[in-house]
């Protein structure tokens, strides 16, 4: 009888793993379409135009234009005096710069900032944990040191900042991207093989 009751139960919980997965997508992918659709919708409304998906369609040309805006000298200028300001709104200030951070992480914050990923001892010997290198300095023994960011996990947007000897770090052999994944994931996507002694 127990047999029965785990064999349904693993199979339960087999289809809702399965399941999961597609149904939280399909929500996803539903609130974009929607949203992006909408953020358009007073412009073509205007004009009298009502074409389901032209909403997303103009909101990514929309989106691709404020890009090129923002990565000139001029554009950069122009959105870093209106960041300033958002920045002084206390609440906002503080949502903007979680947000903003968050989505630095994800695009052009991780692989451009960090120079590698390492392991680390921490908290203690005989523990470790993947930190990465983002600067260099030297004692004045000439000990050469790594400035080391270990993250949290699963948001990789805090953790703590270490100065470590740099025979204390062993090499990863991953990039800063794979080094990400792993963290996010909670090491469920770390290599099967580690360069650990």
């Amino acid at each position: 009888m127990n047999s029965i009751i785990q064999n349904i139960r693993s199979k339960l919980f087999a289809g809702i793993a399965t399941a999961l997965p597609l149904l939280l997508t399909y929500f996803l992918l539903e609130f974009l379409f929607i949203s992006l659709d909408e953020l358009s919708a007073p412009i073509l409304n205007k004009f009298g135009i009502e074409i389901p998906g032209l909403g997303i369609v103009l909101t990514l040309v929309l989106l691709f234009f404020l890009g090129i805006l923002v990565t000139n000298f001029l554009g950069r200028k122009i959105f870093d005096l209106g960041e300033r300001i958002v920045k002084r709104v206390p609440v906002v200030n503080t949502i903007y710069s979680t947000l903003k951070q968050i989505t630095d992480t994800f695009t052009k914050g991780t692989t451009d900032a960090f120079e590698g990923a390492v392991y680390i001892q921490y908290p203690r010997v005989g523990l470790w944990t993947l930190a990465f290198i983002s600067g260099q300095s030297i004692d004045k023994n000439g000990i050469p040191y790594y400035h080391l960011f270990v993250p949290t996990t699963p948001n990789p947007t805090s953790g703590f900042f270490l100065i470590i000897p740099q025979a204390d770090a062993v090499q990863s052999d991953m990039s800063v991207e794979e080094g990400l994944k792993t963290i996010i994931s909670g090491g469920m996507l770390a290599p099967k093989n580690n360069p650990l002694p």
